[in-house]
């Protein structure tokens, strides 16, 4: 029982749970301990899932402040080849159920290990394109959409890592975004190629987001600065994005275990104390 995986997708990690081997309640609190860097196992999130049958699974994702999330490109990639080499699944060709709508993943096996993850991951839709929003005293143009989960993105000519970390929590707060919203810096550097810093809802800056670069990709290609296959780097790496003419998106990309654990006896009971 409380076995868990710990992976990551690019530097963003995330804490994989079978649904059916936990024996601890599930809330705010009980999350935000186990996402903790100091006194817990430490992550960007939790994926807790359920086995309906070898081709259909579901997620929840919940955010290291203790919010769930609709939909991650990243953790559907980490659970995609958590589910194959952990033989909850012999398919290389699957679905997940996500709060934010149910995606197929393929994966490329390489030597009975998981090499990459495609995930289709929906269709994206556009809220608004160049909206001007008051953020410290200036007005900022910014696009945002929808894939499953929130994105708000804006466009520079530099990278600034001490900019998006300070404006990022700011706009994932802003009154024209009550259900709070994910942030993309975007600084177009090909026709094929973009690089992004991220501000993630519930989760702050990371290194990488499978749904940020999608939106990211979407909204340059929206304006007509990128084509239509992109190259997306993040300080953790890079995701390719595939955008098709109904605007479905496919992402593709590794994943990587990093260590199979257990929660321990004084852990669980901690757990279980502060509910």
């Amino acid at each position: 029982m409380n076995k868990f995986i710990k992976s990551h997708g690019l530097g963003n990690d995330y804490i994989v749970f079978n649904e059916e081997e936990i024996n601890f309640p599930i809330n705010i609190r009980t999350i935000k301990k186990i996402c903790d860097r100091n006194c817990g196992i430490g992550s960007d999130g939790i994926l807790i899932f359920k086995k309906i049958n070898d081709s259909h699974f579901k997620v929840r994702i919940f955010n290291p402040d203790g919010s769930e999330a609709e939909k991650s490109g990243n953790g559907i990639r980490i659970l995609a080849k958590t589910l194959f080499e952990h033989k909850f699944t012999s398919l290389q060709e699957f679905f997940i159920e996500t709060l934010g709508g149910k995606v197929k993943v393929s994966l490329e096996i390489d030597n009975n290990k998981v090499k990459n993850i495609e995930v289709e991951m929906g269709k994206v839709d556009f809220i608004n394109i160049d909206k001007e929003i008051e953020i410290l005293g200036n007005k900022l143009k910014v696009t945002s959409l929808t894939i499953g989960n929130p994105h708000c993105v804006f466009f520079v000519d530099e990278i600034d890592e001490n900019y998006i970390k300070r404006i990022g929590p700011l706009l994932e707060t802003h009154p024209y975004f009550p259900q709070r919203t994910n942030v993309q810096m975007v600084k177009v550097t090909s026709h094929d190629s973009i690089e992004i810093r991220i501000w993630e809802r519930g989760a702050g800056y990371t290194l990488a987001s499978g749904s940020s670069s999608c939106a990211a990709a979407c909204a340059s290609y929206k304006k007509g600065l990128v084509k239509d296959q992109v190259n997306v780097f993040m300080p953790g790496g890079k995701l390719e994005v595939i955008i098709k003419p109904s605007w479905e998106v496919i992402l593709r990309g590794p994943a990587q275990e990093i260590f199979v654990g257990e929660l321990s006896r004084e852990f669980l009971e901690e757990l279980i104390s502060s509910t």
